[in-house]
């Protein structure tokens, strides 16, 4: 997957909400107000990075299957993954693995705001 599909993945989560609170290099997706993804060219600048929230024992699986998959960039190593958008990790399997950081997110939510989401799911 590319920056862009990526990019129009998330966005089309139902209540989510762009923004750049570290600066116009990284963009923060949230969904009421809590971050469930953030995008950015990496370390290397030749591919983006994409951030997201992980039930941490899957978190750790992932790592192990996918070379891709590294510890949260500047984030909680135990509960967020970064995925190295390189291409080698199959379109399916990102979109489950943003599908799985957005559900976690409404999840922590309060009930007003989670029922609300859940509605449009």
């Amino acid at each position: 997957m590319n920056h862009q599909t990526v990019r129009d993945y998330l966005l089309n989560k139902p209540n989510c909400l762009l923004d750049t609170p570290f600066g116009p290099e990284v963009e923060v997706f949230k969904v009421k107000g809590k971050m469930f993804a953030t995008l950015s060219l990496g370390q290397d600048k030749s591919h983006f990075w994409m951030n997201l929230k992980c039930d941490p024992d899957e978190a750790l699986a992932l790592r192990d299957i996918f070379k891709a998959v590294i510890p949260g960039y500047h984030m909680n190593k135990k509960h967020w993954n970064t995925v190295i958008l390189d291409g080698s990790v199959p379109q399916g399997e990102i979109e489950r693995m943003i599908d799985n950081s957005f559900v976690l997110v409404v999840k922590s939510l309060p009930k007003r705001y989670r029922t609300s989401v859940e509605i449009q799911l």
